[in-house]
């Protein structure tokens, strides 16, 4: 990824933000932790999902943070659905 991807955060209200993948990783990472995932399983998850949406933003000039929240859950779901469930929910739960 050469250019940087605009991410148009909740609600349209707060200005756009380039995308950050190590923001990304450390809400996966949070999320495998949270559900006692072991510290090297959470952190090889969180990588790869990471992975898989930055290819998925290689082809996007802009995209929402409700979108990125999806695409990262849709992956984590594959790997570990708890953690997915509590990344997916995390802005219902606060």
């Amino acid at each position: 990824m050469t250019d940087a991807i605009h991410i148009v955060k909740r609600g349209g209200k707060r200005p756009t933000e380039d995308f950050a993948s190590h923001k990304l990783h450390s809400s996966i990472l949070a999320a495998c932790l949270s559900v006692r995932t072991p510290d090297g399983e959470a952190e090889t998850l969180a990588e790869k999902i990471v992975d898989h949406v930055t290819e998925w933003l290689e082809q996007k000039a802009e995209v929402t943070s409700s979108d990125l929240r999806r695409v990262a859950g849709f992956h984590l779901t594959k790997y570990h659905p708890e953690a997915a469930y509590l990344y997916e929910q995390h802005t219902n739960i606060i």
